[in-house]
């Protein structure tokens, strides 16, 4: 690849639009085990929640700011894990359906219809 002398880049967060974020918060620190690190309220009550996963945040928010594209936008947001079966047994048990699988990636749905997966690929620690 070649070097354009562009500054170092780092993914710093995704932000995912809920319909109520106590309800994503439970599925993403609860289930996921993301830790929470901000929580905001609006006029209406509890308006975003942040959570960390390694070094990227993970916004929960009622709304976002500005418009996005009408077609091509996010299909999937995947988390590195280091055991599929601990997770499928985890799933099971809370009741949450897993939609596909491949070897290495299970699939699954937030609260909000979000697609995420959870997957061994390339997994280090």
């Amino acid at each position: 690849m070649m070097d354009y002398g562009a500054p170092s880049l780092g993914l710093h967060h995704v932000a995912l639009r809920v319909a109520d974020c106590e309800t994503s918060r439970s599925f993403y620190a609860g289930l996921l085990g993301l830790a929470e690190t901000r929580r905001s309220q609006g006029p209406n009550g509890l308006a975003s929640v942040w959570l960390q996963t390694g070094g990227v945040i993970l916004m929960l928010e009622q709304r976002l700011r500005g418009s996005g594209a009408e077609a091509g936008s996010g299909h999937l947001l995947s988390f590195a894990v280091d055991d599929l079966t601990k997770w499928e047994e985890r799933l099971a048990a809370t009741g949450i359906a897993i939609e596909d699988r491949t070897a290495h990636t299970l699939y699954l749905r937030d609260p909000d219809g979000h697609r995420v997966g959870l997957t061994t690929y390339g997994y280090t620690r």
